[in-house]
């Protein structure tokens, strides 16, 4: 009798929370047809072009219907990697080697480089420029260094990338002319037929431009750290770089880990413009990236069963790179997005 006086007191008892989960959205009517725009953006623009995705399943033809192609499983895929011959089979050289794909390979390699360079500079430089902006006890100057340091971000990539060459161009370039005047170098350099300089100018190109924006995060968790422990520092004898080392950095430490997951989930997704911009015969082979390589196959070659592969490749991995960072966040007993 108790058994079953306990059962049915857990069957009124979720009853009742879903009762009270109807009742309170029935209150929140105004945000959900608020939201509801929002909703349909996303399952719209997001969600219904996934189904484009089959293509990297079919040899798609463009004269035939979506659901109407010749399925080939994962053909293209292993395109990516491996170049085949006619009839199917791998190719190979004359003393039997697997021919790869060389230049899928590259732009893989090159988006990795490139994304990796941006996003560790990016993380060093926004968190000490924040660090600083937040250890400034003059209001006009912390603002004054806050707009300036934003300033770049609003500036399209086109606009930015222009900048880039005319700074770095042979004839009469910014760096080139500050150089010869310190005689630091005897003659002009021509920074964007180098390829071992790309990579760097990439990275620093996007500190510049990003910098300043993303403090804001860092800057919006050092409000969260309480006050009192600055005060007993300073009582303790604490100078400015103890209190940044034991209170400051501790205090964002969350913010940081949340943020290092996020970027982890964008590690393939290496900017697209500057790259593209920038690029010349000279420095192809460091400078084309898996979007390069996708706009390729997919709009000039018209082969878009390879492109679409590699586009959900890179999707795949982004989305695995994440997952893998937040479970190590997770094991270590730090801050995680799930």
């Amino acid at each position: 009798m108790k058994n079953k006086k306990t059962n049915s007191g857990d069957a009124t008892t979720v009853l009742t929370i879903k009762r009270n989960k109807w009742h309170l959205l029935g209150k929140q009517k105004a945000l959900i047809w608020m939201s509801l725009p929002f909703v349909l953006y996303v399952i719209l623009f997001r969600y219904v072009p996934l189904t484009g995705w089959v293509m990297a399943f079919q040899n798609y033809k463009t004269k035939f219907p979506l659901f109407k192609q010749e399925w080939v499983g994962f053909k293209w895929f292993r395109e990516l990697f491996v170049t085949y011959e006619l009839d199917g089979t791998i190719a190979r050289d004359e003393f039997g080697k697997i021919i790869w794909n060389t230049e899928f390979l590259l732009s893989l390699r090159n988006t990795v480089c490139m994304s990796f360079i941006s996003t560790a500079l990016g993380y060093i430089t926004a968190i000490i420029l924040a660090v600083f902006i937040n250890e400034v006890r003059h209001i006009g100057i912390k603002r004054f260094v806050q707009t300036v340091s934003y300033l770049p971000h609003f500036l399209s990539w086109i606009i930015v990338t222009s900048l880039v060459a005319n700074v770095l161009s042979v004839e009469d370039g910014v760096l080139n002319n500050i150089l010869l005047s310190l005689h630091v170098i005897k003659q002009p350099i021509h920074w964007l037929a180098v390829p071992k300089y790309f990579y760097n100018i990439v990275g620093w190109t996007y500190v510049w431009k990003e910098v300043g924006w993303n403090t804001i995060v860092y800057l919006g968790a050092m409000t969260a750290i309480d006050p009192c422990l600055y005060e007993a520092a300073q009582i303790d004898g604490c100078g400015r770089l103890r209190k940044i080392w034991h209170i400051t950095l501790p205090g964002i430490k969350p913010t940081i880990i949340i943020m290092m997951i996020m970027s982890a989930g964008h590690i393939l997704d290496a900017n697209f413009e500057m790259p593209y911009l920038l690029k010349n015969g000279i420095i192809q082979d460091v400078a084309t990236q898996i979007d390069i390589y996708v706009l390729k196959w997919g709009f000039t070659m018209s082969n878009f069963s390879l492109a679409t592969a590699a586009g959900i490749f890179k999707n795949v991995v982004n989305i695995g790179l994440l997952l893998l960072a937040n479970g190590i966040a997770k094991r270590a007993g730090e801050e995680r997005l799930i």
